[in-house]
């Protein structure tokens, strides 16, 4: 019986921590993949001063709340993991938006 179940737990941790490794990963690459968007609307000319300060400071805010979350070692759980990808979908909605809003720097 305690085979089985030490057995059991071994290969159910040999699958999380891949999985928890592969979250954090799409977390970083969407991350960064968001920073590239502002950073192409800056050099575009698609985004003012004002536009760009919102969305970066927006990324930091969702960096810390990562980072506070993980810190307990433990990765994310499920409600965070849920919190943290609703707050990349807003960033990602804003990014998209000020990129089309038709406001443009003073040159």
């Amino acid at each position: 019986m305690n085979k089985t179940y030490f057995a059991f737990a071994a290969i159910i941790a040999a699958i999380a921590v891949p999985a928890s490794a592969e979250a954090q990963q799409r977390v970083d690459n969407r991350q960064d993949r968001q920073a590239e968007r502002i950073d192409r609307g800056v050099e575009a000319g698609r985004l003012t001063a004002r536009e760009t300060a919102r969305l970066d400071a927006q990324q930091r805010r969702i960096e810390r709340f990562e980072t506070r979350n993980r810190a307990d070692g433990n990765g994310l759980n499920r409600v965070e993991r849920v919190r943290l990808e609703n707050r990349q979908d807003r960033a990602s909605r804003q990014i998209f938006r000020q990129n089309r809003d038709r406001q443009r720097p003073n040159r």
